[in-house]
C-alpha cells in the first residue's frame, strides 16, 4: 500500500474497533489520538470524527465523567448487537414471507370464477 493513499472511512472504523477489542480498555479522546496513528495508521486529525461515527452507530460507548469523555467497546457488546440485528432482520423476513403468502392466496381467490377474455383487434 502506498503512503499517498489514505484509509477509507470503513477501514478507519474497523481499525479503531480493533484497538478497543484488542486492549479491552477505556480511553479518552487524547489517548486515542496518540494510539490510533501509531498502531493503526489512522491520521490524528480524523480520530475524533471516526470515534464519533462509531459512537453514533452504537458500536462504541461514551460516558462523560467530570469534564472528560471516556470511550469503550467490548467484543461481547458487538456480538450481542449483531445478534439483535440478526433477530430483527429474521423477524422482518418472516413477516415479508407471510405477507407474500397472503397476497398469493388473495390472487388465487380473485382468479376463481374469472376467465381470461380475449381482446379482438378490429
Amino acid at each position: 500500500m502506498s503512503k499517498k493513499k489514505g484509509l477509507s472511512a470503513e477501514e478507519k472504523r474497523a481499525r479503531m474497533m480493533e484497538i478497543f477489542f484488542e486492549t479491552k480498555d477505556v480511553f479518552q479522546l487524547k489517548d486515542m489520538e496518540k494510539i490510533a496513528p501509531k498502531e493503526k495508521g489512522i491520521t490524528a486529525m480524523s480520530v475524533k470524527e471516526v470515534l464519533q461515527s462509531l459512537v453514533d452507530d452504537g458500536m462504541v460507548d461514551c460516558e462523560r465523567i467530570g469534564t472528560s469523555n471516556y470511550y469503550w467497546a467490548f467484543p461481547s457488546k458487538a456480538l450481542h448487537a449483531r445478534k439483535r440485528k440478526l433477530e430483527v432482520l429474521e423477524s422482518q423476513l418472516s413477516e415479508g414471507n407471510q405477507k407474500h403468502a397472503n397476497l398469493q392466496k388473495s390472487i388465487e381467490k380473485a382468479k376463481v370464477g374469472r376467465h381470461e377474455t380475449v381482446k379482438q383487434i378490429k
